[in-house]
């Protein structure tokens, strides 16, 4: 069973919360105020962390940062507040999702699947290799170094982990949620347009073979292509 830490100061909302969770076959933990919560996160481990906002003793969102600052587990914030700045602020903090109340109960446990799912892709990546040589061009990911014929070129970290997924994924398609999690450790707007910013780089660095492609699946992910004449 999938240990999910519910943070809920609310005693009706929270019990019910906490039966319904249990019912759909997860192992639940309660905390009522923030304080509470990260005394047991820290001593504890969790598969999913579920965080109201407002809370006494320490709100949500000081809590996930507190959270995300110790721990890789995966967090999303319950609010009765739909204000803009409040979803921006959850998810620069690095919340995998957001939930306002009042919200369809199977809604809530498709978010659950889903980002469990993920979590579990990303434990399962296929095997990184020291070398891979791809047209012309060969690349060691434990040095950064992308050699070619007309030059080499130190990566980036980001760049460096990126490239190393595709290499992994090759002749398959990479999937963006998995590059997301294992590489920006969150998947928001923010990291997806990094993301893609970080793509944009590497084809200007394979551009001088004109036999590499990296494509983009929509809404799937990338896949590094060796094409034929």
């Amino acid at each position: 069973m999938h240990k999910i830490l519910l943070v809920e100061d609310e005693e009706n909302f929270g019990s019910l919360m906490k039966n319904y969770l249990e019912l759909s076959r997860y192992e639940v933990t309660w905390a009522k105020n923030g304080s509470e919560a990260y005394s047991i996160v820290m001593q504890n481990d969790f598969d999913l962390c579920i965080l109201d906002v407002m809370m006494p003793h320490m709100d949500g969102f000081t809590l996930g940062e507190k959270i995300k600052d110790q721990k890789d587990v995966p967090f999303f914030f319950l609010t009765a507040k739909n204000q803009k700045e409040d979803l921006i602020k959850g998810y620069e903090i690095g919340a995998d999702d957001y939930l306002t109340k009042p919200f369809d109960t199977e809604v809530l446990l498709l978010k659950i699947k889903a980002l469990l799912n993920r979590t579990a892709d990303v434990s399962n990546l296929p095997e990184q290799k020291n070398e891979y040589q791809f047209g012309t061009f060969e690349f060691s990911p434990t040095s950064r170094i992308l050699r070619h014929a007309t030059g080499n070129k130190k990566l980036s970290p980001k760049e460096a982990m990126l490239l190393d997924l595709l290499c992994r994924y090759q002749g398959e398609i990479m999937p963006r949620d998995v590059a997301l999690d294992s590489i920006w450790k969150q998947n928001d707007y923010f990291t997806k347009r990094s993301m893609d910013v970080y793509i944009g780089k590497l084809r200007k660095y394979l551009s001088v073979d004109k036999h590499l492609k990296i494509e983009t699946f929509h809404q799937m992910g990338f896949q590094l292509m060796i094409l034929e004449d």
